[in-house]
């Protein structure tokens, strides 16, 4: 894995960041397409992307699923306070445990009351319920607090723009 923090303020030229804007949107786009919309060659169009890949700039590719159709069940967005007596300690052993919680899609430490922020797939709020009880009740978590909105409907996609 790439070290990112090696440098804060990589030097990404204009071409770089055509590269980003288009495989950001298309990461299924050819390099020969992909070297037409940036401008330049394929070879060095696949250089650059590898380059950038290297860096840790471009972190993978995927696919936007439908979770509901892959996995029937509720989607929440959950908001996570430690107690104000935990250490870093508690935040690496809190972390840890969302890493290794399948149900838990992503965790994102964020500022202001809260301290975490996830969002989560699970079967139903019973399987929710019992899950979280089992956080709140590890003492290596130093939870203070959970709160759970579950998601009503899809607003907007991280889907890829129409090219």
């Amino acid at each position: 894995m790439p070290d990112a923090s090696q440098d804060h303020n990589l030097p990404l030229d204009r071409i770089d960041q055509a590269i980003i804007e288009v495989l950001r949107h298309n990461g299924r786009i050819t390099y020969q397409k992909l070297s037409e919309l940036v401008h330049l060659t394929p070879r060095p169009c696949l250089e650059r992307v590898r380059k950038l890949e290297r860096l840790g700039v471009i972190l993978g590719y995927g696919a936007i699923v439908d979770l509901q159709q892959v996995s029937p069940g509720l989607s929440l967005l959950v908001l996570v306070a430690l107690s104000n007596q935990s250490g870093r300690s508690a935040q690496k052993a809190f972390e840890s445990s969302m890493r290794a919680c399948p149900q838990v899609l992503e965790c994102r430490l964020i500022s202001g009351t809260f301290d975490y922020s996830l969002r989560m797939r699970c079967r139903d709020m019973e399987h929710y319920r019992v899950l979280t009880e089992t956080w709140l009740d590890n003492p290596e978590l130093h939870i203070d607090k959970l709160v759970a909105h579950p998601e009503l409907a899809t607003v907007k996609n991280p889907a890829p723009m129409p090219g």
